[in-house]
Formats: C-alpha cells, structure tokens, sequence
C-alpha cells in the first residue's frame, strides 16, 4: 500500500519515554516516508499551547531524525518546523497520549496543544489519545491496530485547514470497538477544582492541583465522551480561535459609556505593530 504523507512530524505531551510514542511511530511509518520525532524532556500534561518564554530550550539529539526538547509540544513543533528539520513537515501527529482528551480537558491538553500550534503554522494536524479506565490496564493494541487506517481515511477525505483532527480510543479491546463517530467537545465534565496542601521538609506549604470529574453528565454519541463510551473510536475538529458566544454587544453603546469617542476606520495608523 502507497504511503499518503512524505514527511511527518510526532511530538506528545508525556515526553520521549511515554509508551504511546511508540505506537504513534509504528501507525506514522505506516502512512508516511519518513518521520521525525521531536518530544518533550519530560511530561508536559496540561501545558495546552504554551512556549517556553522565559528559559532556554536545550535539545538531546539521539539520532539524525529524533530529539527531545526541555519544553513544551508546541516548543516541540515550532523547533522541528524552524530548525531541525530540513524542511517542513506535510502533518504532524501529536500522541498517542496515555488517557483520553476530550470535553472540557482539550482546552488543558498539551497534546492538542502540540497538533493545534502545528495549523497555526499551515500545517495539517491530528491529536491522537487512548482512554482507559484507572486501575485497569490500557488496551494501546486499539490505538495501534486502527490509528494508521482512521489517518489515511482523513487525509483522503481532508478537513478545513484552520482546524486540527482530535481522535480519541475507546477504553476497550480492539476486536470490542464498535464505530466510528465524528463528534464534538462538550463543556461539563469539570466539577469543580481539587486542591491538595503539603508541607515540604522546610514546613514550606505547597500544593497539587487537579480537576474534580463528572463525565457521566455528558450523553449522546454526538459528544466525545458519549461515543467513548459506547466504545466508539471519536473524531473531533478542533479550532484554535473558540466560537463566540450567541450574545450580542453593540461596541458603540460600549465605548460612548468608557467616554471614548469614535474615529473614522481611516484614520487607524496601519503601520504600527503592537508588541505582545
């Protein structure tokens, strides 16, 4: 069978050792001609998009087309697409991250971070992640066995260039997975904020945080979370600009209230660039 993709780029959230690294690398040598691996140090969970701004980045370099950065996944593509690679990749693949990403956690993820950071950059990206059930083992021959076959289908099909592919596993058996859904990210698993308080070995307090669950709230196999459940391999496109909300504000009303006056559109100095 044909390889689609010349060139791909795998980045993850859960560093260079993370076992799904290597799965995402056998479904990409089976799609693409050659493959870059550009990973974080170490886990880099719940970073979403962020850069390292204030400290270097050292890269590890363990073979002509393998590295690890001490940073972030978006550390990660940014430095593959700029620097080490020859030229920019034709996708990039971010995972297989050890868990599932979906409803309110895609905002956190640093796996969807990597794969979003990638469309800013006009490359094609697909997030990949394997759900599974605490305390119980995690079936990544799921992952493994479907992950090549879904990244041929959506690269044939293709999908609008300002989003990136979100693909999540059932926590189940391979030969147990019952579908394919295309689905979307829901708000309400999150109920509320877990915060944990220590005392270092200098009596210094400090504290772990972490979110409080309640996925069953969410239903319908038109949602991540409810497709999962029903052993369904979920596909969702994802947007870095967020969709605005259904209200409306009139800017005018707005800034005659601040007591800002209005100016002609014209009269906007084009030329300046804001520092940010």
């Amino acid at each position: 069978m044909s390889k689609p993709v010349k060139r791909v780029l795998l980045t993850n959230d859960d560093g260079w050792r993370g076992p799904g690294l290597g799965v995402l690398e056998e479904i990409a040598r089976e799609i693409a001609e050659e493959v870059w691996v550009i990973s974080p140090d170490l886990d880099q969970s719940g970073v979403s998009m962020s850069i390292s701004l204030h400290q270097p980045l050292r890269v590890h370099t363990f073979d002509p087309q393998r590295f690890s950065v001490s940073g972030t996944p978006s550390d990660c593509v940014m430095l593959g697409v700029s620097e080490l690679m020859p030229e920019p990749p034709d996708l990039v693949l971010s995972g297989v991250n050890c868990g599932a990403n979906i409803s309110d956690s895609v905002a956190y993820s640093g796996t969807i971070g990597g794969a979003l950071t990638a469309t800013l950059l006009n490359i094609p990206a697909i997030a990949l992640s394997q759900a599974y059930h605490k305390g119980s083992e995690i079936h990544w021959d799921t992952s493994r066995r479907y992950g090549a076959e879904i990244v041929r289908q959506l690269l044939a099909k293709g999908w609008p260039t300002d989003c990136a592919m979100n693909i999540n596993f059932p926590a189940r058996p391979a030969d147990q997975v019952t579908g394919v859904a295309l689905c979307r990210a829901r708000a309400g698993s999150i109920a509320g904020i877990n915060i944990e308080s220590r005392r270092d070995t200098r009596d210094v307090p400090y504290y772990w945080l972490g979110f409080q669950r309640q996925a069953e709230r969410i239903n319908g196999l038109d949602t991540d979370v409810g497709a999962l459940r029903a052993g369904r391999i979920s596909i969702s496109p994802l947007r870095f600009e967020r969709e605005i909300a259904n209200w409306q504000l009139d800017g005018n009303q707005m800034a005659e209230a601040l007591g800002i006056q209005p100016q002609d559109e014209d009269a906007a100095d084009g030329a300046l660039s804001l520092d940010h």
